[in-house]
């Protein structure tokens, strides 16, 4: 054989033998989530295509909105704010719940300022948003403004009562033992 046919099958056999590598790592670690964000990670601006099992540009016209929501939500939960960003920022709806992930990832990055923005935003779509509501208390609550948490708490008690997940989650918060998440 000669050294470019070489090279060529060398390379094939190592493509492979990745490919192989990642589907049985793909399979060990039980496959994730409905939208694919715990297991895929895509390039920024791209998102993950569950239907085709590839990355595309993150784009409304290649996913439905509820798709591109999911998907931004798993990855924003996940810890992976940059890419629940690109998912979410290409939702053609940006409804309450699109605006509060947005929030939530823009805070967890650190970005205090344009999260509150985006809470505020997604309250004035849906005034009762119990999730908005635990996620700017727990802001609140990270800078320092216990006041302004313990008034989101209020809130979240007004909605759900007091034995719902996003009022125990935010009491922890202002306690100073939140969840991770």
């Amino acid at each position: 054989m000669t050294r470019i046919r070489m090279s060529i099958l060398t390379a094939a056999v190592l493509a492979v033998g990745l490919s192989l590598a990642g589907t049985a790592a793909f399979a060990l670690s039980g496959g994730g989530s409905s939208s694919g964000a715990s297991t895929h990670s895509c390039h920024k601006g791209y998102v993950w295509n569950g239907k085709k099992g590839i990355c595309e540009k993150a784009t409304s016209s290649i996913m439905d909105d509820k798709t591109l929501y999911a998907q931004g939500r798993d990855l924003a939960l996940a810890g992976r704010y940059e890419e629940a960003l690109t998912a979410l920022e290409a939702v053609r709806v940006q409804n309450s719940m699109v605006l509060t992930m947005i929030g939530y990832s823009q805070r967890k990055m650190g970005n205090y300022d344009l999260g509150l923005d985006y809470y505020q935003q997604a309250l004035a779509l849906d005034p009762n948003n119990v999730n908005t509501h635990e996620y700017l208390g727990e802001a609140y609550a990270e800078k320092g403004q216990l006041d302004l948490a313990k008034a989101e708490l209020l809130k979240v008690s007004a909605v759900c009562g007091t034995t719902c997940e996003q009022y125990q989650d935010l009491a922890k918060a202002i306690a100073g033992t939140p969840d991770e998440s």
